[in-house]
């Protein structure tokens, strides 16, 4: 660490846990195969330990951080090379961050946020190439997990319906310092070509697969009830005494066009009267 940063102490209430060990900054940046010329933007760059190996793959990289001292810091330290954003990057308008449309978007993201941001990035999934980020592994595991198994949920049904997921390697606490309490694990995200995501009103879809998440020991009957009947159920090919967890993507792709084609609207959990 420079000068600059002598007691700089990871700040919780950013989520920091900053990334030390050579070898895991080594196998992450493997991973991303960074190219010279690729538009990379890197959420909370922080001490910069991936972001030099990112710079020196492809001769320059953009970063968000919210951490003013931080972004000081690295401003000063690649004043050249590192384009600095200093936002929220749940805020951020990600849309507009690359016309172009070939976003490379990679980072150690705070646990805290992790879920709000991967949605945040869904609206700009047709500006990105792919997506590298470390996160806690019971998120990833989430993230990929399949039909059938107890990880699987909301966030694994809406992610895989606009990206290809892969897990590909877990990051363990002593790599991190200050050291988390919960093991690591970095995953790629492709986002899927225009025509291979399934056509549905996103909204809709939204709605039905957070009701039929909210309660997972109801069935798909009982949980979709504010917008849906057993038998328009039925008529998806769906067996309405089933649990979501049960459902693979192309059923709540199909209960959400069947939604739309009844004219129902968007009802989030804990929204209806």
């Amino acid at each position: 660490m420079s000068d600059g940063l002598q007691g700089h102490h990871a700040r919780k209430r950013f989520g920091q846990n900053f990334l030390h060990d050579r070898h895991w900054i080594e196998r992450i940046a493997k991973a991303i195969n960074a190219v010279p010329g690729d538009d990379i933007v890197e959420i909370g760059p922080g001490q910069a330990a991936l972001t030099r190996e990112l710079i020196a793959a492809a001769g320059h990289v953009r970063a968000v951080e919210i951490d003013r001292d931080l972004a000081a810091w690295l401003k000063e330290t690649f004043p050249e090379t590192l384009t600095l954003i200093e936002a929220d990057a749940l805020t951020l308008d990600w849309r507009s961050i690359s016309p172009a449309g070939n976003l490379r978007v990679v980072g150690n993201l705070p646990y805290n946020i992790s879920s709000p941001l991967l949605f945040k990035l869904l609206e700009a999934a047709d500006f990105v190439r792919d997506q590298h980020f470390m996160l806690q592994k019971e998120v990833v595991d989430r993230m990929v997990a399949a039909h059938g198994s107890k990880t699987y949920g909301r966030l694994s049904v809406m992610l895989q319906w606009r990206y290809r997921m892969q897990k590909l390697f877990d990051v363990p606490p002593g790599a991190f310092n200050p050291p988390p309490k919960v093991m690591s694990s970095v995953v790629r995200m492709i986002p899927k070509a225009k025509d291979e995501v399934p056509a549905v009103d996103f909204a809709l879809f939204s709605s039905v697969v957070a009701n039929a998440f909210s309660q997972r020991r109801k069935t798909i009957r009982n949980a979709l009830s504010v917008m849906m009947s057993a038998e328009e159920i039925a008529a998806c090919g769906i067996d309405p005494g089933a649990r979501a967890e049960a459902l693979p993507l192309e059923a709540f792709v199909s209960l959400a066009q069947r939604a739309q084609a009844l004219g129902r609207t968007p009802v989030m959990p804990g929204t209806q009267k």
